[in-house]
């Protein structure tokens, strides 16, 4: 099965750092935001991923590019011109990286790697810029099952803000930033029939509008729950939240 992650927007809310580079290369613990996402995936067995690029897209082909060189021990014999690999430390991955154009939406993102998709059964979509522990196999597993054309995984949004336990007017304590208000929103890791595709109409199409739109009054489109870790990077602070989480040896998506 092949992923699809979605890495050319501008990422504006967190324009610290990407005024330098595209919103999935910033890095978490020395490494992508976009190399954590395919490492989730690869340790579900998904190791085929079409990157759908945009701003600053030459960034992410130029790490791809050097990727084995970096994660490989190597001998340079410049005086015959030669170069000897040891050992490779790299993953079994193929990467396809497409310019989805730099203004393009979400959905004509979709679009435009749609010949790479023709042939799939269903294929994994997903934003390039957020974590979780999802159990992505046992997506792909409930997709299979009820036969519908798509797949969403709902979650429960992080907080915002700490909660006082309160009782009456007295304050007992405090909970530091509970999960959300109850309600389930769409945590971005999808599983898709390529049928799907004939939904969107064109570049500027926002495949959370009208698309899924569609797809649920069709009754073609199934959550499912995950109430475990979910995290996007939309702003500086939750870069550093997730940094922070790397560093301290426990990362909840780490999978791998």
């Amino acid at each position: 099965m092949k992923a699809v992650i979605l890495a050319g927007g501008l990422g504006t809310r967190i324009s610290e750092e990407t005024h330098l580079r595209p919103k999935p290369m910033i890095e978490i613990g020395g490494h992508p935001i976009l190399w954590h996402i395919m490492k989730m995936y690869s340790s579900h067995g998904v190791n085929d991923f079409v990157i759908c690029c945009g701003y600053k897209g030459y960034i992410i082909k130029e790490y791809f590019a050097n990727y084995f060189l970096h994660m490989s021990d190597v001998t340079f014999d410049m005086q015959n011109n030669k170069m000897e690999v040891h050992e490779r430390h790299a993953e079994p991955w193929k990467v396809t990286l497409v310019d989805t154009g730099e203004d393009t939406m979400t959905g004509g993102r979709l679009k435009r790697v749609a010949r790479y998709l023709q042939d799939e059964d269903a294929f994994c979509f997903t934003y390039g810029d957020g974590v979780a522990d999802v159990d992505i196999s046992e997506a792909i597993r409930f997709h299979q099952q009820h036969g519908k054309l798509a797949t969403v995984t709902a979650v429960l949004p992080p907080g915002r803000y700490g909660a006082l336990d309160r009782e009456g007017d007295r304050v007992a304590g405090f909970t530091e930033k509970p999960r959300g208000d109850g309600g389930w929103i769409n945590g971005g890791f999808f599983v898709l029939s390529p049928k799907v595709i004939s939904l969107i109409d064109n570049d500027q199409t926002s495949w959370e509008a009208a698309p899924l739109n569609q797809l649920a009054q069709s009754d073609q489109l199934m959550a499912y729950e995950h109430s475990g870790f979910w995290q996007p990077m939309d702003t500086l602070r939750e870069k550093n939240l997730l940094e922070d989480l790397w560093q301290s040896g426990s990362a909840p998506w780490k999978s791998w």
